[in-house]
């Protein structure tokens, strides 16, 4: 499950996905304008790909969560939790042919639905989409020291959440992660929900920094198993590299996190 922004003229003609497992929340599209938005019966978008691009990356907050890029550009193996429309997946899986990807989903719904109307390519030697819930993804020790990136947004249909967020599922998370690993996540909803999150990933990182809110109120941050050192310069050519061979907006990520920095000083 992914993300949250509502998009009031998705309700009309919305389509549900060809076969739905009535256990879960059933997945359903819409169109505007040349983008297809994905909602879970409700008017939440969780995610959205536009048509002519379908690997692209479309809503902003998502491309925020690439911002490990910045660290980090050859990765051997990056996890999402929570599937969304697969932007992060398609995005990696293409665009990152050294990089193993893994993508965990609770809900088959979004699974079959990405699969056919958000062009998910199937499984291959170096793509595996799992059917499984993220916490005991994270808790099973053969995952441990696997991961070098994991991204994570997590959310229900109503948008609450993130759904897993105790520090124990943080310092799971963290587990998974090689000794210079790095988490992305978006948080969003209420206010309160900013505070226990933070809180709970700086018990389980060395290093937590924060972009600046993007749309509907959704803050992207990035935690580091180990704290790297940081030289703005360096980050400012890895970012016009990025600009350059993947079309991401990473200059801006690099703006926000020095702000960060000077906000937290």
């Amino acid at each position: 499950m992914s993300k949250k922004s509502v998009f009031p003229s998705a309700q009309a003609g919305a389509e549900t996905a060809p076969t739905a497992d009535c256990a879960f929340p059933v997945a359903t599209t819409t169109e505007d304008d040349g983008v297809r938005f994905l909602h879970l019966g409700t008017p939440w978008v969780q995610g959205a790909m536009r048509l002519r691009k379908p690997d692209a990356i479309e809503l902003e907050y998502v491309r925020m969560m690439m911002m490990w890029l910045l660290f980090k550009d050859k990765p051997r193996h990056v996890a999402q939790l929570g599937l969304g429309s697969a932007a992060l997946t398609k995005f990696c899986h293409r665009y990152l042919p050294e990089t193993r990807v893994t993508a965990i989903e609770l809900n088959p719904n979004v699974i079959a639905v990405c699969r056919a109307q958000f062009a998910l390519p199937a499984d291959d030697e170096r793509l595996q989409v799992r059917q499984m819930n993220a916490l005991d993804f994270v808790l099973d020790p053969a995952n441990h020291g696997t991961l070098d990136i994991l991204q994570v947004d997590l959310y229900d249909e109503e948008a609450r959440g993130p759904v897993l967020d105790t520090p124990e599922f943080y310092q799971a998370c963290a587990d998974c992660l090689t000794a210079d690993g790095m988490l992305t996540i978006n948080v969003f909803g209420d206010f309160a929900n900013y505070d226990k999150n933070f809180l709970a990933i700086e018990q389980a990182f060395d290093a937590l920094a924060w972009l600046p809110e993007v749309h509907d109120a959704n803050v992207v941050g990035i935690a580091f198993k180990q704290a790297p050192q940081v030289d703005f310069e360096v980050l400012f050519a890895r970012a016009a590299a990025i600009k350059s061979s993947l079309n991401l907006p990473a200059r801006a990520w690099v703006i926000g996190l020095k702000k960060w920095m000077r906000d937290q000083q």
